[in-house]
């Protein structure tokens, strides 16, 4: 051990070493080199041969990782004060198979480690980052120059809400708008009236001079008094937020939307894999009492008992859902010869090399495959017939299923394109919340969630009902899939034909115990909804969702906001004064074009995303064009909109214009690629100093309510917020301005009579106490017994009253709850049990979807494209690439196409290249070619060459108020590529996160330049003809289009 120790010493001596320079800085983590001290004495105990400490519970905190979405549950093992050691935590499915249950002492749970990625392990130099913030910096310089000062909390947060000239001092002589400016609709009985009937102007059943007439005294609140949809001046601030996650999530949304009254809150999904989680939204909304609801956005197969697997796009080794609780089932399967796996991949990913085949499908061609899978399923009848006839609840359940799809149910045929579903009421059968299909040669009313009456239908009919023309669901599958042949289908794809059908053939060899699996990889393209849809169809062909093997929705979560048992917080009830936040959003997501006052025929002056949401990429560039209105302050939080999306240099063009922006805030652990283009940046507090309450996997069977929660003392200055100490982070930003103005929801009874809301464990607690007490009676979790107790205080001995204060802590969810959330935390969160019958393969899965799924798309079909006017398509077809305007882009100049990929080594920015460990293996990032595209261009392995396109034809990076930086990397010629293919990897390329020089109260911060190695492409990315200043998306599910810009390859 001693030898190992030694080794381990050398590397974090060579750390310090190069950080020396930015160790002691004021605004820095000017505490990290005395954290090592404690380090040191951990590896000098373990070779005095003394009992290893951190196999001692009182050392150890659970928590959750967020080194990426996979959000591991973690076991942080602390040695006076300092994370030494992260590993999994050992009580949760997504890193032990089997799981220790939830009885399991935490004494001998201690003793157990369970797996956790290199991203993971790594956490600790992403918490201890010389280069994070602890202190405000507020702007010396343009926007982007990386000149900044140091200003107190409180000065920060008086300016930022009240407004002036607060550059003046480097010569901007403008009024910058404050929080105050914009906090106009302050009455939450004014703003919910408003809200009802800006809605029914929208709709046309009010107008606006009637809307204006009623609400004459109010008018000034509103954006625009001849668009009240638009709504109030409040909606002009927007919080865009990157990986913000549950808990946080919720915390902000009733902060921006409850307590400020603004519309304008965004996570990152679309640059992401947005259009996965829309088409999988779409084909499973059911139908009641006349509207389409909700349907489940995410589902995966069942890994431990799938028999063959499909990964689209995606894999079980680097990326996805993710590696620790993917991988050890992928791998058991394979080797042990229960599984067989197909990769469709441009690029061998580590999946793909471990497949029984790979498919390099040319990227964004993945609906062509699909439907050619499609066409040699039905023609050769290798479907599951009897579950596609199945048109209600009541047929599946006769049969043995629990799902059952509209495949049967009739399709009105107008104008020579499908539209909407033919209703009873229309055929004159039934009622107008009943569908038609046809049963023994004639039309009969279905109610999909009928239990009763068995309905089957037949699944091709092409006729007359009620005097409308039909087909149903499957006749226009069936004749989309057979409008082309296999060998058309295999040139659009690039894969031969006898692979299609190979792949097709086994995919449908195992009855119900195979699955299509998707994620990123078909869906970041203008045509990725489509992608999505065609891919999910093939599950709906063999009828294997909720079987085990199949695809299933996991096991779920508890609900942590209270809503499902009501008690002991329903968190959606406890905010006094809550306002209602109405209007189009600034990125028109959500809505109709043509349900708004805005609607002036077509095209709209920018797309408008009606079934997506979190249209990332679209929020500054809309606020830029004004579009539907303008915006006064953004605040970025945990996200680079600047760096992170295709194109992104165009989102930092307008960022470096305050005429156009007037007010940047950002809160972030470092000075990132974007919140250089702040005005203000306030430090946040770290993933392992806070708290949070991530949702699981659908990959997991076993229901799973993960906890983040403080683990160290926050590095973060202390600051006083409503008379309380606390840290600098995003909660103390919101509760700071919240006090300035007075907020509703926030402060003294802030959640009701008795219930204050004034430190972050106000609220995140109720999140705890809701866990530990369930969804439904029977649910709740023990007490903590006395040496629980006692364990949960000597664990947290090292943290410091400013962020642990147990009588504060128990003050939050009360006596009655205290000890049911001590013993939820001494765990990390809550799972359900190991039970033997998750891995015997027989039956349904425990957690079933059990509804009907949309084969055909009645939603979509009836939706029109806001640019062109033109219907969607009701079903998964292929498209090829094109502009905002429906038009094809080709740029055929430029031969080769761009994609990206993430490594195992590398998550966000948080992880390459800024933790060394994992640097020292993977130091920087190539262009990656195949070796026949490398002699076609004149390049050899190790030469160096520039990426460019028909929008960046020089290749760089052009950084307003900084130099440029160039897309020029290293070429490595790999065999596993299709050729015409370059693929580069997420991870580098930086010019922040400690990248560069920063120069802070007149001390220049030297940048580091392991952190600049490699290179990011996203600049070489498409931007849309049209729009301008926004790279290429798709229309449907609003996904940024990474994979789909041609560029060429320039020796450097």
């Amino acid at each position: 051990m001693g030898n190992i120790l030694q080794n381990i010493k050398l590397t974090r001596r060579q750390l310090i070493k190069t950080s020396a320079v930015v160790g002691g800085s004021a605004f820095l983590m000017h505490k990290f080199g005395s954290s090592l001290d404690p380090v040191r004495e951990a590896w000098a105990m373990g070779k005095k041969g003394e009992a290893y400490p951190l196999a001692d519970a009182s050392h150890v905190i659970y928590s959750v990782c967020l080194q990426c979405h996979t959000a591991c549950p973690i076991k942080v093992k602390v040695l006076n004060g300092v994370a030494v050691k992260i590993d999994g935590n050992p009580y949760t499915p997504q890193n032990l198979i089997p799981h220790l249950p939830m009885k399991t002492s935490p004494f001998e749970a201690a003793k157990i480690d369970a797996k956790v990625c290199p991203k993971g392990q790594a956490g600790v130099q992403s918490l201890y980052d010389p280069y994070r913030i602890v202190k405000v910096l507020k702007r010396k310089g343009p926007r982007g120059s990386n000149k900044w000062e140091v200003i107190p909390f409180d000065r920060a947060i008086d300016e930022i809400v009240n407004g002036g000239k607060l550059f003046a001092h480097i010569g901007e002589d403008r009024h910058v708008p404050g929080f105050k400016d914009l906090y106009k609709l302050k009455d939450p009985d004014l703003s919910k009236k408003m809200a009802s009937d800006a809605k029914k102007v929208a709709s046309g059943k009010m107008t606006v001079q009637e809307f204006k007439k009623k609400y004459k005294n109010h008018l000034s609140v509103l954006i625009d008094p001849d668009h009240p949809d638009l709504g109030p001046v409040n909606n002009r601030f927007v919080l865009q937020a990157g990986r913000i996650e549950h808990g946080r999530k919720e915390l902000a949304k009733r902060w921006v939307h409850g307590s400020f009254g603004s519309v304008n809150f965004y996570e990152h999904t679309t640059i992401c894999e947005q259009s996965h989680h829309i088409a999988f939204n779409e084909m499973t909304r059911q139908f009641k009492d006349g509207k389409w609801g909700k349907g489940k956005h995410h589902m995966k197969p069942d890994a431990m008992n799938s028999e063959f697997i499909i990964f689209f796009g995606t894999g079980a080794f680097e990326a996805n859902f993710g590696p620790p609780i993917m991988a050890e089932k992928i791998t058991d399967g394979v080797t042990s010869g229960r599984l067989k796996i197909a990769v469709v991949d441009p690029r061998m990913s580590k999946t793909a090399a471990k497949a029984w085949k790979w498919l390099p499908v040319k990227p964004g061609t993945d609906a062509a495959l699909a439907n050619a899978m499609t066409r040699y399923i039905i023609e050769n009848k290798r479907f599951d017939e009897t579950y596609l006839r199945n048109a209600n609840k009541a047929a599946a359940k006769a049969h043995g299923e629990s799902t059952w799809t509209n495949a049967t149910y009739l399709v009105k045929i107008e104008n020579g394109r499908p539209g909407a579903l033919l209703r009873a009421k229309e055929a004159g059968i039934g009622g107008e919340n009943e569908f038609v299909v046809i049963s023994n040669g004639k039309p009969v009313p279905v109610n999909p969630s009928d239990s009763k009456s068995v309905v089957m239908g037949e699944l091709e009919y092409d006729g007359e009902v009620g005097g409308a023309k039909v087909k149903t669901a499957f006749t226009l599958l069936k004749e989309y899939a057979f409008s082309r042949s296999m060998k058309e289908w295999s040139e659009i794809c690039g894969i031969p034909v006898s692979d299609i059908e190979e792949v097709a053939k086994e995919f449908t060899s195992h009855g119900k115990k195979a699955c299509a699996e998707l994620y990123r990889g078909p869906v970041q393209h203008t045509n990725g909804y489509y992608n999505g849809q065609a891919i999910i169809t093939l599950n709906l062909l063999i009828g294997n969702a909720d079987w085990q093997g199949g695809m299933t929705a996991g096991g779920g979560h508890w609900h942590e906001l209270g809503n499902k048992r009501k008690k002991p917080f329903d968190l959606g009830k406890m905010h006094p004064g809550k306002l209602t936040a109405f209007g189009h959003k600034l990125t028109r997501e959500k809505s109709s074009y043509e349900k708004s006052t805005l609607f002036n025929g077509y095209p709209a002056k920018r797309p408008w995303y009606p079934f997506s949401s979190n249209v990332y990429q679209e929020i500054i560039p809309s606020a830029a064009d004004r579009y539907p209105y303008g915006i006064d302050i953004l605040w970025i939080h945990k996200g680079t909109p600047g760096f992170a999306p295709p194109a992104g240099h165009t989102a930092l063009e307008i960022l470096a214009d305050p005429e156009k922006i007037p007010l940047i805030i950002a809160t972030d652990i470092v000075i990132g690629e974007t919140s250089m283009y702040a005005d203000y940046i306030f430090p946040d507090t770290a993933i392992w100093e806070r708290f949070g309450s991530p949702h699981t996997t659908p990959d997991s069977p076993f229901k799973a309510s993960k906890f983040r929660q403080p683990t160290v003392t926050p590095l973060t200055d202390v600051v006083e917020v409503f008379g309380e100490k606390t840290h600098i982070s995003f909660e103390a930003v919101l509760l700071a301005i919240a006090e300035k103005l007075g907020l509703p929801g926030c402060g003294k009874n802030g959640f009701g009579k008795g219930w204050d809301f004034t430190r972050p464990e106000d609220f995140f607690l109720k999140l705890a106490a809701n866990l530990a007490w369930g969804d439904k009676e029977g649910e709740e979790l023990p007490d903590a017994d006395e040496k629980e107790m006692n364990l949960f205080l000597t664990a947290r001995r090292h943290l410091e009253k400013s962020v642990f204060d147990p009588k504060r802590w128990e003050k939050a969810v009360g006596s009655e709850n205290w000890k049911k959330v001590v013993y939820l935390l001494n765990r990390g969160g809550r799972w359900e049990d190991w039970d033997e019958k998750a891995v015997e393969g027989k039956g349904f899965v425990k957690h079933r979807f059990g509804k009907m799924f949309n084969l055909y798309v009645e939603t979509v079909a009836t939706a029109r494209n806001s640019m062109t006017g033109e219907f969607f398509s009701g079903l998964g077809i292929y498209e090829p690439v094109k502009d905002s305007t429906g038009k094809e882009i080709k740029d055929e100049e430029f031969p080769l196409q761009l994609i990206t990929y993430k490594d195992i080594l590398g998550g966000q920015s948080r992880t390459l290249p800024t933790d060394y460990w994992m640097s020292t293996i993977l130091p920087e990032n190539y262009i990656l070619v195949h070796p026949e595209t490398a002699k076609k261009f004149g390049l050899r392995d190790g030469d160096r060459a520039r990426i460019v396109s028909a929008t960046n034809p020089d290749g760089k990076w052009h950084l307003p108020n900084r130099d440029g930086v160039d897309m020029v990397g290293k070429v490595k010629a790999v065999e596993g590529i299709r050729p015409g293919v370059v693929a580069v990897s997420w991870h580098f390329g930086h010019w922040g996160y400690g990248a560069s020089d920063s120069e802070v109260s007149g001390k220049v911060i030297k940048g580091d330049p392991r952190r600049r190695t490699g290179l990011c492409p996203n600049a070489a990315m498409r931007v849309d003809p049209h729009l301008g200043n926004v790279c290429l998306t798709d229309p449907i599910g609003g996904s940024s289009s990474f994979y789909d810009t041609r560029v060429k390859l320039v020796r450097a």
